[in-house]
């Protein structure tokens, strides 16, 4: 049952396919170029260099946040798109779980760190049950400062994924001990591991809907902000 997963959350923009055996195929780029602008050629590259046909695809799965607002929406719009169009299930996998996906291991709690903007993270815990992944605790929005003190507290080694890890986290010096930074390119977002995670969703028959699914933002977009406060500042004034 091969299946496509596609991850935009970041500026990293990867796409793989699957099947229940192995990966056969996974393009991961990180460059100046936007994910409106490579993911479905990427899509298409990646469907050539495994030898799948679309119509053979069984699924098609994706990171659904938190994580940028804009590829966000890009991949969740191609997702659904391509879904909808093949008539094939289409099934959400939030972006930290998708990174825990890095470290399938017993015994190591893995933190993710994805940059929500003005010194703040979002934040959350997995560990690994010998099959599948338990989240021990849910996504948040911590400042980094905080997120990092509360690995801190856990017993044993976290494993640290997300992109504040590269932006912030390698410069920093008073870490906790038990707190593991890994190698650039096993702990930024790929595809691969939305596959692995879309998978086991799928035999358990885990889907989303097509028209329901939406992004996991956890807060508001920068323009949000600045429209709330406008039209307050205009009510204000008006009366």
């Amino acid at each position: 049952m091969p299946i496509l997963a596609m991850d935009t959350a970041t500026m990293v923009s990867s796409v793989a396919v699957a099947d229940n055996k192995k990966l056969l195929a996974e393009l991961i780029v990180e460059n100046k170029l936007t994910h409106s602008e490579t993911l479905l050629p990427h899509v298409e590259q990646v469907l050539n260099m495994a030898g799948v046909k679309k119509d053979a695809l069984e699924a098609v799965a994706v990171s659904v946040g938190p994580g940028s607002f804009t590829g966000l929406r890009i991949g969740l719009a191609a997702a659904k798109a391509i879904a909808y169009g093949l008539n094939i299930p289409i099934i959400g996998i939030p972006t930290m779980e998708g990174l825990a996906w890095h470290y399938p291991v017993p015994g190591i709690t893995v933190a993710g760190f994805i940059d929500a903007q003005k010194g703040n993270v979002y934040t959350a815990h997995y560990r690994w049950n010998g099959d599948n992944f338990d989240e021990v605790k849910a996504i948040e929005v911590l400042s980094l400062d905080d997120a990092i003190n509360i690995c801190r507290e856990i017993y044993g080694p976290v494993m640290a994924v997300g992109d504040m890890v590269a932006k912030k986290m390698t410069k920093m010096e008073s870490l906790p001990e038990n707190l593991i930074i890994p190698p650039k390119h096993v702990l930024m977002p790929r595809a691969a591991n939305i596959a692995m995670a879309g998978l086991k969703k799928l035999a358990a028959g885990q889907v989303d809907s097509v028209m329901d699914m939406e992004p996991i933002y956890i807060r508001k977009s920068e323009a949000e902000v600045l429209w709330e406060k406008r039209q307050a500042k205009l009510k204000q004034e008006a009366q």
